[in-house]
């Protein structure tokens, strides 16, 4: 199948090239950047030196249409609008990495980025891009909206939560870390301003929060409304989520009920990854262990005296959080294999 890449001179867009060139399924046809056009791949992307000797070139809708079967828009947040809606009215399919298309409320764009969206219309042409819970509907999709790499890791840890109810829904607290790589390669966050610190950085009203609460109050079949708090850490790649939970009345479950809660949730997902161990130094996830996967690691622990308990979850942003599940969400609208082109083990050490 032949794909292109919108916007591939960044971080997520380099990820998503280097995933593509070696999937068994996707030839890549077309790469654009509008700062690069001419230059080749590999004097932008260079770990890909040797794989490819592709050209960026400008942006072309005749020509990515003509010549794609699906693309990839990896443009920042804002700009995908038009590109995506000028792809959609062409007939192409549309993987698309922005926010511009991930909430299904219009008016959730004003109260979460500060603009009116200029296409509400094809706002319900768009599917959430999580295969672990809206698998059947991107299978049908020509336009998928790949979450936020904050949002994506905590959904996955409080869905099945929210969907037993057996939580306080008018009390989930989502405490983030995320590396620098989330800030964008454009964002010139200096080694020296970023080295050492553990810094809050948006404590209140986050834009990942729209999404995180869109998809619990469609899990739990009732609005939801969730305070995070995200912060800035010492790290390149990863996300930890320390999301803060109290049981609803009546008794607890048990620590083997909770088991179970998460197994039959996730006990067939490929891609997510159930960690609790008594013993040891790696007791629960830890995104050092998850760099370059498409993994989402999740565990928990129990407050007994505060009736809480503490879903905890990793992942790489910019693999399950970015570029890992737009090419997951690709297989799964094309019909292949989930895991093709993603089955690669976490690099450790790092």
């Amino acid at each position: 199948m032949k794909v292109g890449v919108v916007g591939a001179s960044g971080y997520v867009g380099g990820e998503v090239l280097r995933l593509l060139l070696n999937h068994p399924e996707a030839e890549i046809a077309a790469v654009t950047s509008r700062q690069h056009a001419g230059e080749y791949l590999h004097r932008v992307q260079p770990s890909l030196k040797g794989f490819t000797e592709m050209r960026f070139s400008e942006l072309d809708y005749d020509r990515l249409s003509d010549g794609c079967d699906l693309v990839f828009t990896a443009v920042p947040h804002g700009t995908a609008t038009e590109i995506v809606k000028a792809l959609y009215d062409r007939g192409v399919k549309i993987v698309d990495l922005s926010a511009d298309y991930r909430l299904h409320d219009p008016g959730d764009y004003g109260k979460w980025y500060g603009w009116d969206h200029p296409h509400p219309d094809y706002l319900q042409n768009a599917v959430y891009g999580v295969p672990e819970l809206h698998r059947e509907e991107i299978g049908r999709a020509r336009l998928v909206a790949c979450p936020g790499c904050m949002a994506v890791t905590s959904i996955l840890a409080l869905a099945p939560l929210v969907r037993a109810g057996i939580v306080d829904t008018d009390h989930i607290v989502v405490d983030s870390k995320i590396g620098s790589s989330g800030a964008g390669s454009g964002s010139g966050t200096a080694h020296a301003m970023r080295s050492g610190v553990i810094r809050p950085y948006k404590p209140a009203r986050h834009r990942h929060t729209g999404e995180i609460e869109q998809e619990l109050s469609a899990a739990a079949g009732e609005k939801i409304r969730v305070s995070m708090s995200p912060h800035a850490v010492d790290v390149v790649r990863g996300i930890l989520c320390t999301n803060h939970t109290f049981f609803a009345g009546g008794e607890p479950p048990d620590e083997r009920a909770l088991w179970r809660l998460y197994r039959e949730a996730y006990g067939g997902e490929g891609f997510v990854r159930l960690i609790r161990d008594k013993g040891g130094a790696y007791k629960f996830p830890d995104p050092k262990f998850l760099v370059g996967s498409n993994f989402c690691d999740i565990g928990f622990d129990v407050d007994p005296d505060n009736r809480r308990l503490i879903a905890i979850s990793a992942s790489d942003n910019l693999m399950k959080g970015a570029a890992g599940s737009a090419v997951q969400c690709m297989n799964v609208m094309c019909g292949f294999d989930e895991s093709a082109g993603l089955r690669h083990t976490p690099l450790t050490p790092v």
